[in-house]
């Protein structure tokens, strides 16, 4: 028993929906790691990706799970509730991407060379990866805040959620530019980077302050209103930067408006172009919506809903 009175372990972590959806994203991460080093195996980028992403989700889970059953979280400088509904909402944009790229690059409808085996244990793992996704989503909607709630944390709301993917999808175009885009040939499309690159990192802001509970740092408004402002800049920038970007890369005058022959699959610059167009124009729906969404919330970002759970 502790000092109050009550058990050692957080009992509603044990024996909640809540404590129920993580214990099977524990199940989930460990049967897909396991098979994937056994038998299903991965090569290349994305099956490096895929298990980078897996086992990053696992390790994650474990000390989410672990902090909130002791309570240990109570020591740590914090948001806890902002916390962990950021890491689930992460964990299943991970998820999602993995359980359409692994089966995508290595599940065959023929046997492998390997045997058939492989191919088993490799739909075996895309059915396990697909029902952790389901498990980090029943997370976000259990902690997802709801309607009619006066004090909810930044991050359960659509506004906090929509940062997470926000950061993602922004994550996705760096990616790209990563791969041969070659961004640099114009002043334009270098603007078009350094504008992904500042949302990127006010919305990490954003969310950084949240999670950390700082969101008092800002002393010249209050919280709310400064995510407003941030997001109304965000929005004007992704604008230019979704008509800057396809009129540089795809208009006559300055690239090809359709794919080279030559261009070799998955090395083409061209392809990396669309891909950065697409997601940006992604991106600047979130960020409209999440502008939209900003407008209707009022939340906390103290520590007093998570003192309150000791």
């Amino acid at each position: 028993m502790d000092a109050h009175g009550g058990p050692y372990l957080n009992m509603r972590t044990l024996c909640s929906p809540l404590g129920a959806a993580r214990l099977c994203q524990l199940a989930m991460g460990c049967a897909v790691i396991a098979m994937v080093t056994h038998s299903a195996g991965y090569s290349g980028s994305q099956g490096v990706f895929c298990m980078a992403a897996w086992c990053f989700c696992f390790t994650m889970s474990v000390l989410v799970f672990f902090l909130d059953a002791t309570r240990l979280y109570s020591c740590l400088p914090i948001s806890w509730d902002n916390l962990t509904v950021t890491c689930a909402a992460f964990a299943t944009l991970l998820y999602v991407t993995a359980s359409v790229v692994y089966p995508l690059f290595f599940v065959r409808s023929e046997c492998p060379y390997a045997g058939c085996d492989v191919r088993n244990f490799r739909i075996a793992v895309t059915v396990c990866s697909i029902l952790g996704t389901l498990a980090y989503g029943a997370e976000v909607a259990l902690c997802r805040a709801r309607p009619g709630q006066t004090m909810v944390g930044y991050m359960a709301t659509v506004s906090g959620l929509l940062k997470v993917v926000q950061g993602f999808v922004a994550c996705i175009i760096f990616g790209a530019l990563a791969n041969r885009s070659e961004y640099s040939r114009y002043v334009a499309t270098i603007y078009c980077v350094v504008v992904y690159a500042f949302c990127f990192v006010l919305t990490a802001l954003v969310v950084i302050m949240t999670v950390c509970g700082r969101t008092k740092a800002v002393r010249c408004m209050s919280f709310d209103r400064f995510v407003v402002v941030c997001t109304l800049l965000e929005v004007l920038l992704y604008l230019s930067a979704s008509v800057v970007w396809p009129v540089f890369c795809f208009d006559t005058k300055y690239g090809s408006p359709e794919r080279p022959s030559s261009c070799p699959q998955g090395r083409c610059p061209w392809d990396s172009k669309v891909v950065v167009a697409v997601f940006s124009f992604v991106n600047f729906g979130l960020y409209v919506a999440d502008l939209i969404y900003s407008q209707r919330i009022r939340f906390v970002s103290s520590h007093a809903r998570t003192n309150s759970r000791v």
